[in-house]
């Protein structure tokens, strides 16, 4: 027998009995990698929120969606993360935040109503209103130094397509204001988002369209800091899902407003 190969017979012999190293299975799952989050996520939850009812959320959102179970890992906990520091529950019925998934990454994106909850998070809140208005609705709407907004729904039939969108923000002080968006204007600004040809555009125009008069709205008004993170954290991938990091700018802006240079 030749040296070489009584060399690879003694590392055979040296070897039996031990198990090689796999890189692919000491990495750990997601669920894994959820359970192992669970006390950072009760850090980060509001006290009346539990750290395990959100993690078999985030388990059943990956069942319902396999292309959120593809994304990578530290986007999808980056994700769960800022909805569990802001206090909501990802595709929950109350429509206020969602984990979406997108070129392999997990997005957090904030529906229009907890936009709404996180308005009166301020202690200078006192209503805020999102509405539609629709072709056989009245609507008056002025702007100047006498400003006007007066809507009557149709009562006597069809309402038919819409025609507006406006939000109304009264504060505690008696100060009130509101924002108009037009169809033209909405499609405008639908058109330079990434997500523009998304299932929430097609699926749920209306609800869009409201979230972007909000946007557009809150810039004239008082926001609390978790409405101001929420807002920055919004059609963004996070892969840091340290407690901490919720205050830096997220690495991957999906909105054009988060663009240097722009203005929207």
């Amino acid at each position: 027998m030749s040296t070489d190969a009584r060399n690879a017979v003694a590392r055979r012999a040296e070897n039996v009995g031990t198990v090689q190293p796999n890189s692919e299975q000491q990495k750990p799952t997601m669920a894994q990698q959820i359970e192992r989050m669970k006390p950072e996520i009760a850090r980060a939850l509001p006290k009346h929120m539990d750290a395990d009812r959100i993690a078999r959320i985030a388990l059943t959102l990956i069942r319902k969606n396999p292309d959120l179970a593809e994304c990578t890992t530290e986007s999808f906990l980056g994700a769960l993360m800022t909805c569990s520091q802001l206090g909501f529950e990802p595709g929950s019925p109350t429509q206020e935040a969602y984990i979406i998934p997108r070129k392999g990454q997990a997005e957090f994106q904030l529906g229009y109503q907890g936009m709404v909850t996180l308005f009166y998070q301020h202690p200078m809140a006192s209503s805020l209103k999102v509405e539609t208005v629709r072709e056989n609705d009245y609507f008056e709407h002025e702007e100047g130094l006498e400003e006007t907004l007066v809507h009557r729904p149709c009562q006597t039939g069809p309402r038919g397509k819409a025609v507006a969108y406006y939000s109304v923000a009264r504060l505690i002080n008696g100060g009130r204001t509101f924002k108009v968006m037009y169809p033209a204007e909405i499609e405008e600004r639908r058109l330079k988002m990434p997500s523009k040809n998304s299932p929430a555009w097609r699926d749920h125009y209306d609800e869009q369209a409201k979230k972007t008069v909000l946007r557009n709205h809150f810039k004239a008004l008082p926001k609390s800091a978790e409405l101001s993170r929420a807002m920055a954290h919004d059609g963004t991938v996070r892969t840091d899902f340290t407690v901490d990091a919720i205050d830096v700018t997220p690495e991957y802006p999906q909105r054009p407003e988060l663009e240097a240079g722009s203005a929207d």
